[in-house]
């Protein structure tokens, strides 16, 4: 009597598998800022990051709602992950405090600011800059 049964199990959680192997490859939704994220990075590929990144002039550090901070150079954008991804809120205000006037650095510090009431309602802590850059069209054919 135990035989069978164990076979019958066996045999259940043979024909389970594929099942539970088709859930584990099946899409997972994107929430609304990574979508924007990945389609800001379509065609690009990460490089080394980086502590700290040059931002001179007036371009701007983008926000991305609960996902990353961008920030565009060029061909090249710099992300910043941060190490709270959940506090980004693009209806809030950031107030930047840096350690050094021509670079943006893991170690500077982000105050939010809400929009309407004018009162501090977080903080973001950076992690590394990572680059995304174009992919040449002849490198990637070789590859």
């Amino acid at each position: 009597m135990i035989k069978p049964l164990a076979l019958a199990t066996t045999a259940f959680g043979l024909l389970a598998a594929p099942v539970q192997a088709q859930e584990k490859t099946e899409a997972v939704e994107l929430t609304r800022g990574e979508a924007e994220l990945a389609e800001l990075l379509e065609g690009r590929v990460a490089g080394e990051p980086r502590s700290c990144i040059r931002t001179i002039g007036s371009r701007n550090l983008n926000q991305i709602d609960g996902t990353a901070l961008t920030y565009r150079d060029g061909d090249t954008v710099w992300v910043n992950y941060t190490r709270n991804p959940a506090d980004i809120d693009d209806s809030e205000i950031m107030v930047i405090k840096r350690f050094s006037s021509t670079s943006l650095c893991r170690s500077d510090q982000i105050r939010l600011v809400d929009r309407t009431a004018g009162f501090l309602s977080g903080l973001i802590f950076l992690d590394d800059f990572v680059p995304y850059t174009k992919v040449d069209s002849e490198v990637a054919a070789e590859g």
